[in-house]
Formats: C-alpha cells, structure tokens, sequence
C-alpha cells in the first residue's frame, strides 16, 4: 500500500478478476490492441473521483504526471479521442455488470448497520430522479417537445443507503411501470411514494410475501373493518384495518389494508399511510415512510457529487457508461469506508481523493490525519451522516 498511490489503493478495491469477467461476458476487449476496457474504466473513475468534466480535463490531469499513469494500473496513453471512441462503441453492459458487483459487495458490508426503525424485516425506498439534458444534443432521450431527460429509478436500502436496484429510462417512462422490474425479496419492507401506486402490482408484492407502506391517495374509496386504540401524544391519530371500495381497486386488491393517520407538528400536515404489514406498530409505518427521506439525500448526493449532470459523450451508449462508471465509484468509495472502518463521511473521504489521487501516502494514514484536523477544526469527530 506504501507504493501504491490513492488511486491504485482505491481501485485495488474492486476484484480485477471480477471485473475481467465483466468484460469476457460482452467480448469488450475483442480486437482491441490499445486501451482497454480497464483502461477506460480507471479514466472514467479517475474523472468522477477528481471532478473532471470534460474529456480534455481527464486527459490534461492523467497526463500531468505520466510516470505514474503504470503505478495507478493505466497500460496505455490516455487520449480524448480514443476515450470517446471507447465510450461511443463499448458495450455499456460491461460497466452495468460491474456495478451490480460492487452492489453485493457494499450491501453485505453494510448490512449490520443502525436504522431509524427497530424492525428486523430488510427495507427499501423506491424512487426515481430525473436527469436533464439538452435536447439538441441529446435527441435520443425526447421527454417534452422542448426538453430531453433520463430517470433513474432506484431502491435503496435504508441501512447504509446503499442502492440494491437501479435502472435507467427514458425520462417519459412512468414511476410505477418500473414495479413490473422490481426484484422482490420476500419478507422485505418496500417504502414508496403515491406515485407508485397501482392496486393491481402492490397486489403482487403482496403475494410474494412483501410488504409495501406509502402514503394513501385523498380520493382513496374504502369502509373501515377495525379502529385500534391510539396514543395521540405521539402523533398518531388512527390505525384501521380497511378494504378498498371502488371497483377496479378492490378488485385488484382484494384483501385487507391497514390505514395509519398521523399528525406532523412541525409541518403541521396531517398524513395518512397504507401498508400491508400488520406486524408492525402504527408508530413504526410512521417512521418508516419519514425514512423513506434517506433516498431524498441519496439523490441530492450524487447529482452534487458525481459527474452525472454534464456529460462527456452525447450518445445513449457513452450516457450510461457514465453513469454506471459514476455509481461504480461511489460504491467503490463506500467499501473503503467500511473496509477501513473510517467515521469520515462519504463526501469528506471523495473530498480527500481528490486531491491526492497521484500522492503515495497509504490510505488509513491519509484519513487517520484528515480526521485529526477535522477534530480539531469542529471539536468532534462524529459524523452522523453518511452523506454529509
């Protein structure tokens, strides 16, 4: 680790063999004599995790120090033009696989973590955020007549905001259709917004023995079977057991929901959850729909974060290696957390990275000393947020 510098040290992270995987699945390297697939991978995340937004500045930043470009594991020249061949032609795919992996390696990681509810069941926030591009450049992705964007759709478990699933459309493409590809783990808590609302899918959770809790619709028709006592200190104003009224929901869905109603005073908004998990108590679907937030910040994160908003390639085959690159190295950036077992936050250690990617100093002592001065800067070192 001592010869290695930041970015060798973070990248040694992922498995090679693993990702030569990757490659051999899509035949990335066939025919290919000079820089390959890994090459374009250690570019691409060399350019998220020092903030480059053009294919000049990555290729001016690597070639600052060209004696170095072997030691952080380059085998060829780095220049823009082969760098947007490769992500113009390249199979997207290779890079897709390559972040499932690190996904599976980060969960497991994380899996112990604190959170919010004290419930043993895994649970998830489904949503999506849209990507705005410009349309003359991007004519592929159309959404209105005068705008182009993409939607990531994304389920993130809520110990260690690590995203389980992720999917990229079209920005037209409606939140709830992304339900029909949703992995289903039985057993498991799904916290959604109205948007995803469809008696006919949640059914389908509901069947594969998930649980779903969301915010019920003002225009929701149903009777009331069962009122339970609630503390109404606490916020709680009701919990119901329900079947739906009208008729194309209850027939799609026709077994019993559970309604909770709760005051929020400092919004001073008054909300109403459904869920299909009766294990739970009316204050715990209250504070797992309040975690749901958590997916909120992860969005917030990555569009300040990674390079995901401008983009170094205009074709939809060089727009998903950056974002699968980009995500890739986020996840990569959360195994060094906990492999290192650091308090800095994600954004504090990228920060780090950043500005140290050629520097031969090993990892743990970089951060140890970063924590040090962030001590004695703020007079503590907790960091109570994974993103911040």
């Amino acid at each position: 680790m001592a010869n290695q510098t930041v970015f060798a040290q973070l990248m040694s992270l992922g498995h090679r063999e693993t990702f030569q995987r990757c490659i051999e699945r899509y035949n990335g390297d066939a025919y290919i004599k000079n820089f390959s697939c890994r090459d374009q991978w250690l570019a691409m995340a060399f350019a998220q995790l020092t903030f480059r937004d053009s294919l000049r500045d990555i290729e001016v930043a690597l070639n600052a120090r060209p004696e170095l470009l072997y030691q952080m594991g380059f085998r060829s020249r780095v220049c823009r033009s082969t760098l947007a061949d490769a992500n113009e032609l390249r199979d997207w795919r290779i890079f897709h696989d390559w972040a499932q992996t690190l996904i599976a390696r980060a969960r497991k990681l994380y899996a112990n973590d604190s959170f919010a509810v004290d419930i043993r069941n895994t649970a998830y926030a489904l949503d999506s955020t849209v990507i705005d591009l410009c349309l003359s450049l991007f004519p592929w992705a159309r959404f209105r007549s005068t705008k182009a964007a993409i939607k990531l759709h994304t389920l993130l478990d809520l110990r260690g905001s690590i995203p389980s699933f992720l999917a990229l459309t079209e920005g037209s493409v409606h939140d709830v259709n992304i339900l029909d590809e949703l992995p289903v783990e039985p057993g498991s808590v799904y916290v959604i917004d109205r948007a995803y609302i469809d008696f006919e899918r949640l059914a389908r959770l509901a069947e594969a023995l998930a649980y779903f809790v969301t915010r019920a619709k003002t225009t929701m028709d149903f009777y009331v079977v069962e009122s339970r006592p609630v503390d109404k200190t606490t916020g709680l104003r009701c919990d119901q057991t329900i079947r739906l009224r009208g008729f194309y929901s209850k027939k799609h869905y026709p077994m019993e929901l559970r309604r909770v109603g709760f005051y929020d005073a400092e919004q001073k908004r008054l909300f109403a959850f459904i869920t299909n998990f009766f294990g739970l108590t009316a204050l715990q679907v209250a504070e797992l729909y309040r975690a749901r937030w958590q997916i909120e910040l992860f969005f917030r994160w990555i569009k300040q974060h990674l390079r995901i908003r401008s983009f170094v390639g205009t074709s939809e085959n060089a727009v998903q290696i950056q974002i699968w690159t980009a995500l890739a190295a986020y996840l990569l950036v959360a195994i060094l957390k906990k492999t290192l077992k650091s308090d800095q936050s994600l954004h504090e250690i990228f920060q780090v990275v950043s500005v140290t990617p050629f520097e031969k100093v090993p990892m743990q002592q970089l951060l140890a000393k970063q924590a040090i001065q962030l001590d004695t800067r703020t007079g503590t070192d907790d960091i109570p947020n994974l993103f911040l």
